[in-house]
């Protein structure tokens, strides 16, 4: 897990770290990022969170609009 990622969920409750981590193993799985001290990785992390901050609530739709937002294709 990403250092940004780790220290901003720290102080979650518990089902919105499982919602969050969730959506970021599944972005890297996604965009096939195997390195996770890649510096994409805090990049993902940093978007992860703030889609997770809107009223996107389900991991793959936090994963899915993160991906469009870093526009990979």
């Amino acid at each position: 897990m990403s250092t940004y990622l780790h220290t901003q969920i720290r102080q979650m409750k518990p089902t919105e770290i499982t919602r969050i981590v969730t959506a970021y193993e599944q972005t890297l799985h996604a965009l096939c990022v195997k390195d996770r001290d890649d510096p994409l990785t805090e990049m993902i992390a940093k978007t992860i969170i703030k889609v997770a901050q809107t009223d996107i609530a389900d991991p793959a739709e936090i994963s899915a609009e993160a991906i469009k937002q870093l526009e990979v294709r």
